[in-house]
């Protein structure tokens, strides 16, 4: 075999070479429907669909619980990190588990009529809330108490001085607001405007609480009508765990979590895949494996025994803060690596989702992998730069910036070892970077953006649906010159002129 060969590539002669995102562009093709008519939804699980198909890294520093409710109400998915230890993680899955369903908030946070103002006062800044029901010793509903309560109340007063008491309370049984497991959201707006409240507390037949309807869940409930929900109507939730951490996992799975993503480097790794084998044996949960970037390892793990085995994570050393490639000299275009992966389960005739994690930029990227048979990208850096990502915002001669890093950075690394015993053994070399993003704001805008986006690609390309996103897609090789006459060229930014200005 030539060395040319081996450098070499074909995939349904649409890339000859191993290419990255900007050495191609998408091709134009016939039409018949308008973008906004486009269907980005895609089957992540045999069970679970994304109405938009992007999913947040497992990085300390883009998802924590916010980031997955936010993704999750959107459409989309987060998926937790896993440096931290498993009891943590385990409370991020179930703060989104008990988020909503359906709209109703179940297991809301209660306060008993003898807890003092000052612990409301605390509670309600810290979760970001504006009345807790009030529940006795036995569990029965006695009052609720709200941010209008306490402001002027004696912080050292109990909250029976102060709550509404349940003889006041305007409540509602569940299965009057209930139809097949969906929200009556016509029903509750009517009572809530009845009775000019904001929160509905709601009954069981015993009645006792069984949730809290707030008028700004009802709102958001109908602004985004595309929510990611489990059987039970409770939003979705992923989560990364060690391939060898058998009791996160178990842990994990117990609370309900939708998919367990496999979060290792090289998942051509015999002894992880093995031990995830044996994790799959214990948990109801989908797995999502990976990292893999090859053709030959998606053989490998699609004919393994790992049970609920759903997706697979590609993508090697293309990250933004990832220097793996520049490190060891081991790495794969993502878009080339989706590629190959996606082959091998068109081989299989597998029902298994491709999933491109790494080197994603911008919607454009977003649109290459999905027609190169990705089901749905990963997404850090974009999403890093977001309200709901978990690091500060810090400014930088007055921009507003935050921070971001590599899982494989020096911070990270010895923050993991610190808490996670199953990372001791393995590779200690540093394979990532840290630094700062942009400020983006709000990911529910960021996604809309891209969705928006993604639908004009599938536009230009005729592709109804992704089904036909991968069937359609057509590839030109740029040159550096072409890539240069795709960008905005040949002009003085706005800005840029009234800084000359300003200098004369």
């Amino acid at each position: 075999m030539k060395f040319s060969e081996k450098l070499g590539m074909q995939y349904n002669n649409k890339i000859n070479e191993h290419l990255a995102f900007d050495d191609v562009a998408l091709l134009p093709g016939r039409s018949d429907f308008e973008p906004s008519e486009a269907d980005i939804s895609v089957w992540i699980t045999p069970e679970h669909m994304l109405a938009l198909p992007f999913i947040s890294s497992p990085m300390d520093r883009v998802t924590e619980a916010e980031m997955c409710i936010a993704l999750a109400r959107e459409g989309a998915l987060g998926v937790l990190h896993r440096n931290c230890p498993t009891q943590v993680e385990v409370e991020m899955a179930k703060k989104v588990k008990r988020e909503e369903i359906s709209g109703i908030i179940r297991d809301p946070l209660t306060v008993t009529p003898d807890t003092p103002i000052s612990t409301v006062i605390r509670i309600m800044r810290e979760k970001n809330i504006s009345g807790l029901p009030v529940l006795d010793r036995s569990g029965d509903l006695v009052g609720i108490i709200t941010n209008r309560d306490v402001i002027t109340a004696n912080p050292d007063a109990p909250v029976s001085s102060e709550m509404t008491p349940k003889e006041k309370l305007v409540t509602v049984m569940e299965k009057e607001i209930l139809h097949e497991g969906k929200l009556n959201t016509e029903k509750v707006k009517q009572l809530l405007h009845l009775h000019r409240i904001e929160k509905l507390l709601v009954l069981d037949e015993l009645r006792k609480l069984t949730g809290l309807i707030t008028l700004k869940d009802i709102k958001r409930l109908e602004d985004s009508p595309h929510v990611s929900r489990d059987a039970e109507g409770r939003l979705m939730v992923g989560a990364a765990i060690s391939p060898f951490d058998h009791e996160r996992a178990i842990r994990l799975d117990l609370v309900g979590v939708d998919i367990l993503v496999i979060d290792i480097a090289h998942g051509m790794n015999i002894n992880a895949l093995k031990s995830v084998e044996k994790i799959s044996k214990d948990v109801n949960a989908f797995i999502m494996y990976g990292n893999i970037a090859t053709e030959e390892a998606a053989h490998e793990v699609i004919t393994s025994d790992i049970n609920n085995l759903a997706s697979l994570r590609v993508g090697l050393g293309g990250g933004s803060i990832c220097q793996t490639t520049q490190v060891t000299g081991v790495g794969l275009t993502t878009l080339s690596a989706t590629a190959l992966v996606a082959d091998a389960v068109q081989e299989h005739d597998a029902h298994i989702s491709v999933v491109a994690d790494g080197g994603i930029r911008g919607s454009g990227d977003i649109a290459k992998a999905m027609g190169v048979g990705a089901s749905a990208v990963m997404i850090g850096y974009l999403f890093a730069g977001t309200d709901e990502a978990p690091s500060e915002k810090v400014y930088i001669r007055g921009v507003p910036m935050k921070r971001y890093r590599g899982m494989a950075s020096p911070s990270a690394i010895r923050e993991r070892y610190a808490v996670d015993r199953y990372t001791r053994g393995t590779k200690r070399i540093a394979e990532g970077v840290e630094g700062m993003v942009t400020y983006r704001g709000s990911v529910r805008t960021l996604v809309r953006d891209l969705a928006d986006a993604l639908k004009a690609a599938y536009g230009y390309v005729g592709a109804r649906n992704t089904k036909e996103m991968w069937e359609k897609a057509r590839y030109a090789k740029r040159t550096w010159v072409g890539f240069r006459e795709g960008l905005p060229h040949d002009i003085i930014p706005e800005s840029h002129v009234q800084d000359m200005l300003d200098t004369l």
